[in-house]
């Protein structure tokens, strides 16, 4: 066992884009106290180092930006949407919702240094992945979704859910070949988004079947909020899988529903990614490996 502490983040300095999130306060408030967690990680294993450069000679998937109606927003609202390698009209697929932080919208995965279709045309090149689309929307619910909103926007990404289910994917179900059941629906994120994964994937399992939250940030509801009813989340949920890096300091959020799943006996996977901060090294690598894991 491992004790996990989550010191207070001060400040909060905007990054590079392409390199980390703001920095998120923590500590007190809304957010709860820091505090020592006894928690078992899983294992980590190294993913292979050309996973996310791009490669000659295999099929290439394709990205497709979409504007769609909100009904809860009252705006038209963009998303970008990943193609697999040889799309086909008359065949299903199953899809994953990808969510952004809080500094990105639906270009931070895609454009930002996330490179979704590099690391899926791999993974399809390998034969490691199900058929999916991959869908990044702007997870603000706001009519000003521009990255400008910063925390002002905070209560935006928690009315996401209202546009996501309401809006969003019978948008997708109407416009592309997809399956229409929980079981071929997971929803995953980084940092903010990754609090949205978890808080809309485990408190909406009608919808999806699998949740992803990679360096999840504090806007993660506790764990006895997300998992009321524990029987049910062990027969319905498919899929519980985080990652988080070993030095960032919202280990704590992944840390502590973690600890709740392993007392209660609900399946549930955090890889401690080793000597990582709030960046895309991590979020990559938790794309990659969760890819892999859905829809199986």
């Amino acid at each position: 066992m491992k004790k996990v502490f989550l010191s207070a983040l001060l400040s909060i300095s905007l990054m590079t884009a392409n390199a980390q999130e703001p920095n998120i306060p923590m500590g007190g408030g809304m957010f709860g106290r820091p505090q020592n967690i006894d928690v078992k990680f899983d294992e980590y294993k190294a993913a292979p180092q050309d996973f996310d450069q791009e490669r000659a000679g295999i099929a290439k998937g394709t990205v497709k930006l979409i504007e769609y109606q909100s009904e809860s927003v009252g705006t038209v609202r963009k998303a970008n949407v990943y193609l697999p390698p040889k799309y086909d009209a008359k065949k299903k697929y199953s899809v994953l919702y990808l969510l952004h932080g809080i500094g990105g919208d639906e270009n931070e995965w895609y454009r930002d240094g996330g490179k979704p279709d590099i690391i899926m045309d791999n993974l399809y090149a390998d034969g490691k992945v199900a058929d999916m689309i991959v869908v990044m929307p702007n997870g603000r619910a706001s009519k000003d979704d521009s990255r400008q909103g910063g925390f002002g926007s905070f209560a935006a990404f928690g009315e996401f859910d209202k546009d996501l289910i309401g809006s969003l994917i019978p948008y997708i179900e109407k416009n592309f070949s997809v399956y229409t059941d929980r079981e071929h629906r997971a929803i995953a994120g980084l940092s903010m988004g990754g609090g949205q994964s978890l808080n809309f994937g485990l408190g909406h399992m009608d919808v999806f079947a699998y949740v992803g939250g990679f360096s999840s940030a504090p806007n993660t509801m506790r764990a006895a909020q997300l998992i009321p009813d524990v029987d049910k989340v062990k027969k319905e949920n498919k899929l519980l899988w985080m990652v988080c890096g070993g030095a960032d300091g919202l280990m704590n959020n992944s840390a502590q529903l973690k600890a709740f799943c392993d007392e209660k006996g609900i399946p549930c996977t955090l890889i401690n990614y080793p000597d990582q901060g709030h960046n895309f090294v991590v979020w990559k690598y938790g794309l990659y490996n969760f890819a892999q894991l859905i829809f199986k």
